[in-house]
């Protein structure tokens, strides 16, 4: 019997888009080990030269003028994407789509942006007869995500589904899911085994995160956490920004034994587990990833749009809080001081954790929906 065969497509602004796909791929394979899987960022891979460059143009944008995108996040908020810009992107960057689909086969498309979806739907228009599944990686719903061609949306919360039923999408059509993580996000680990791989010592750890394109390094926030040094261990994450952890490395500030400043890793999930805080931007994928670990969060810096509503929704979650000030790091550096208070904090989110997301919810909506 032929294997099912499932095509996840995303695209590469920003890493929390392919790493649900990739965490959605990974779970159905391990609920069904005779599906297919097959993950591609769309215009990264029929466009290799220009596809890089238009990404980072993004975040370059991203980086200097962040009101700008909030601005058009606002005016684009219930507007789907039109035919002639569907059309647009079909014919300037996503021609080759349709070969793709006809070579791959899928009997099912998961659509993990966008863009994709957007394409995607517009073959269906003039006659792709593959069910399309929008998974929406993030705590709110943009109507570029929305499309009459969807056959099932996958939904983060019951705010989100609101949202797009308001919008005349029927309710038959969402499910929700939650945002999948990678299984490893699920599992536990020893900590005293973690700070002996990660050569950390036994105190009070805190995690800094910038999201996928990494910390920036002009914050000054960041920098007064190391006042804390001598008390509490940094753990500073700045992704695949390469310069600005040159500059970390260089600064007196950061020169300490407690204080560890490192490039790209692929073991996030550990590093939650050994650190008692997390402080980082709030990306869908990430601020999904911290609650899957039951580590309380500070949110800092939200790109205006969905990072500002994914913020809105954790905080009044209670799964984190804004980091405005330096009262702020003062009031949590203090918490984390002290051992039964921060594993109190710890054990409750967790039990709020367990009642409100599992992380193969998804992956089973999904297989269920094949069947």
């Amino acid at each position: 019997m032929r294997k099912k065969r499932v095509l996840l497509l995303s695209e590469g602004f920003g890493s929390g888009h392919t790493q649900a796909a990739y965490a959605l791929a990974v779970g159905l394979r391990s609920l069904d080990p005779h599906i297919q899987t097959r993950v591609i960022e769309l215009g990264n891979f029929l466009n290799p030269v220009i596809g890089p460059l238009i990404v980072s143009a993004y975040r370059r944008t991203v980086t200097k003028q962040p009101k700008l995108l909030g601005t058009l996040y606002r005016r684009q908020y219930k507007k789907s994407l039109n035919r002639f810009t569907q059309l647009a992107l079909h014919r300037l960057f996503y021609k080759h789509t349709e070969q793709v689909i006809a070579q791959l086969k899928p009997d099912l498309i998961v659509c993990t942006h966008p863009v994709p979806n957007a394409v995607v739907a517009r073959l269906k228009r003039l006659g792709l007869n593959v069910p399309l599944y929008t998974l929406i990686t993030d705590y709110d719903a943009h109507g570029t995500w929305t499309s009459s061609e969807v056959t099932k949306y996958l939904v983060s919360t019951v705010e989100v589904k609101n949202k797009l039923t308001e919008r005349g999408t029927s309710a038959s059509r969402i499910q929700v899911t939650g945002i999948p993580v990678h299984p490893n996000f699920w599992q536990t680990y020893d900590r005293s085994e973690l700070q002996a791989q990660f050569d950390l010592k036994a105190l009070p750890t805190v995690l800094i995160m910038g999201g996928g394109w990494g910390i920036m390094y002009s914050d000054d926030l960041l920098s007064y956490m190391t006042r804390y040094r001598d008390s509490v261990q940094l753990i500073y994450c700045v992704g695949n920004n390469d310069k600005v952890r040159e500059k970390m490395l260089a600064d007196p500030n950061y020169q300490h034994p407690n204080i560890k400043v490192l490039g790209f890793t692929k073991e996030i999930n550990k590093l939650m587990d050994l650190s008692d805080l997390l402080i980082t931007k709030p990306g869908g994928m990430t601020c999904t990833e911290g609650l899957s670990k039951g580590i309380p969060m500070l949110f800092y810096e939200p790109i205006p749009g969905q990072e500002e509503v994914n913020c809105e929704y954790f905080v009044a979650s209670g799964f984190g809080e804004m980091l405005e000030s330096t009262e702020t790091i003062d009031k949590w550096f203090k918490i984390i001081q002290e051992p039964y208070t921060s594993v109190q904090h710890r054990m409750d989110l967790m039990n709020k954790r367990n009642q409100q997301y599992n992380p193969m919810e998804c992956s089973r909506a999904v297989l269920q929906l094949m069947q």
